[in-house]
């Protein structure tokens, strides 16, 4: 029989895509979520008997010890996601994505699993290569990157846990965000045609927002072998700076104009390049490149309008 699986903020970004997944590899799925971006974003799972939604806060102690204890596996997504959403709402953000998240960890059973993904901006800035792999010293730049790394050290100090330290995700969902680099960096390209740079040699990570899905249910096939460790979870042929970012666009939108500026900081100052072996070494390797991902934004920001998909 497969496992029960509980997804805190199932109808977010990467929820809106995980969920029906777990759904086709025939689990049962409930999804606890506030619902603060709408609730539109599962609607083609209401028809399948292993789904169930939860209209609730996280934050809720009463609704988290009645629900807790029912399932096998929890894939903890529910946060305030982004350096600028936590700096706008900074109480809300220690709410959310530390107290919550503690209490959640706190009271899991022994036998149950967690799988949550953190960041990997919680590295800031590399070695003197800016290199960076799970054994890295972790340098984290925002509130928001400092919030995962004290829960991921909250959670390595749990049994049956698999920690994911996602690079930046791209790619379309039900849930959209246009706030994320490369959903930021394409849409400026197609409605606006230009774009200006800061510190445009700064290098980060990315993996399309399908092969985070693929990612969770990797870990949950192999679970036993993967427990207990952190993985870095991103393209390996995708550590690229903002510049190289904008060229790989410009092949699909050539009247997009890139200008560079040497007289304004970047207020994002995570500058990396991140190492995700460890990972594909038992197995999971990414499918989804950039040059697709950009080729599927484009088409999406053709058909639709995104303009408040904005965490910030």
């Amino acid at each position: 029989m497969k496992e029960k699986i509980l997804v805190t903020g199932g109808a977010g970004y990467i929820g809106s895509v995980l969920v029906p997944n777990l759904l086709s590899e025939g689990y049962f799925v409930t999804v606890v979520d506030n619902f603060m971006y709408g609730e539109n974003s599962l609607a083609t799972c209401f028809i399948n008997d292993n789904f169930n939604i939860i209209n609730g806060d996280i934050r809720d102690k009463n609704l988290i010890n009645q629900v807790l204890k029912d399932f096998d596996i929890i894939i903890h997504l529910a946060s305030l996601v982004g350096a600028p959403l936590c700096d706008r709402d900074p109480i809300t953000a220690d709410q959310v994505n530390k107290q919550a998240s503690i209490y959640i960890i706190k009271n899991l059973s022994d036998d149950q699993r967690i799988i949550m993904p953190t960041t990997n901006s919680a590295y800031g800035k590399g070695d003197e290569n800016n290199y960076c792999d799970e054994n890295s010293s972790l340098n984290p730049i925002s509130s928001y990157a400092l919030q995962k790394v004290e829960i991921e050290k909250f959670l390595t100090e749990k049994n049956n846990f698999i920690s994911y330290r996602l690079a930046t995700v791209f790619g379309m969902s039900p849930r959209m965000r246009l706030d994320l680099l490369v959903n930021d960096f394409t849409y400026r390209a197609f409605s606006d045609s230009f774009i200006v740079l800061y510190e445009s040699h700064f290098k980060r990570n990315y993996i399309h927002i399908s092969d985070v899905a693929s990612a969770f249910i990797f870990g949950i096939q192999n679970f036993d072998k993967m427990k207990n460790n952190i993985y870095n979870v991103g393209l390996s042929n995708a550590n690229v700076s903002k510049l190289e970012l904008c060229n790989i666009i410009k092949k699909q939108l050539p009247n997009f104009y890139i200008s560079e500026t040497q007289y304004k900081k970047d207020k994002d100052q995570r500058n990396y390049i991140v190492s995700n072996k460890k990972i594909e070494k038992l197995g999971f390797m990414p499918k989804i490149f950039l040059k697709q991902g950009v080729k599927e934004l484009i088409k999406g920001y053709s058909s639709l309008s995104f303009r408040k998909y904005r965490n910030s």
